[in-house]
């Protein structure tokens, strides 16, 4: 299948969020390989954590080397540990976690999260609860390669069926085990986006909370 038109879609970039590290599976970094690829032959801009290592730096520079455009957003104290890639077509050096984080989610018309660790964990879920509460509009996908992102999906499950996450959550995840799959479908939900509606999203609007 080819890529699909440019303007297919309104995502124009996409914030990835991925690890540092390569993770044990060659899977992993292929996949970040493929990904950056990918976003650059559909004309969709990356938007990363700005590093030059593990899966971070496969991502950006296959994106880079495709004709894609990098930008890179990372914090004062990972700059002085040397992880930056001086590759990025614009590199924004942040005070910390915090600032980082608000301008990931400001600059992606879309979210993508690889395999990571607990920092893309943490982001993962911020950045879902931002789309449950309202905060923004914008499609999230989990790239699921070799069943790394299964706990988690079985995890906001575990929550739909303790009453303590509503079901509607699950139209908010784009799952797939492909980056250009995963890609494919962003692209499409960024032309179709769920509409945010309170009383199906929060909890307190059912499971014998408030219900009006």
């Amino acid at each position: 299948m080819s890529p699909p038109a440019p303007d297919r879609s309104p995502v124009r970039s996409v914030t990835v969020y991925c690890g540092s590290a390569p993770g044990c599976d060659p899977l992993f970094m292929a996949c970040a390989t493929r990904l950056g690829a990918a976003m650059a032959e559909r004309g969709a801009a990356l938007v990363y954590g700005g590093g030059g290592i593990g899966l971070m730096g496969a991502l950006a520079r296959s994106a880079k080397a495709a004709g894609g455009s990098v930008t890179g957003i990372i914090t004062e104290q990972f700059m002085r540990l040397e992880q930056g890639w001086d590759g990025c077509d614009e590199m924004i050096v942040v005070p910390g976690m915090r600032e980082r984080k608000q301008q990931l989610e400001e600059r992606g018309d879309a979210f993508a999260v690889l395999p990571g660790g607990l920092g893309t964990y943490e982001e993962f879920f911020e950045t879902l609860v931002g789309r449950v509460i309202g905060r923004h509009s914008k499609p999230i996908g989990v790239l699921n390669v070799a069943g790394y992102y299964s706990p988690l999906v079985e995890l906001v499950e575990h929550g739909i069926t303790s009453h303590f996450v509503r079901d509607a959550v699950r139209e908010l995840m784009v799952v797939r085990e492909t980056p250009e799959a995963l890609l494919d479908a962003l692209l499409d939900a960024g032309a179709h986006p769920v509409p945010h509606d309170p009383k199906r999203m929060l909890p307190m609007h059912g499971y014998g909370g408030v219900t009006q």
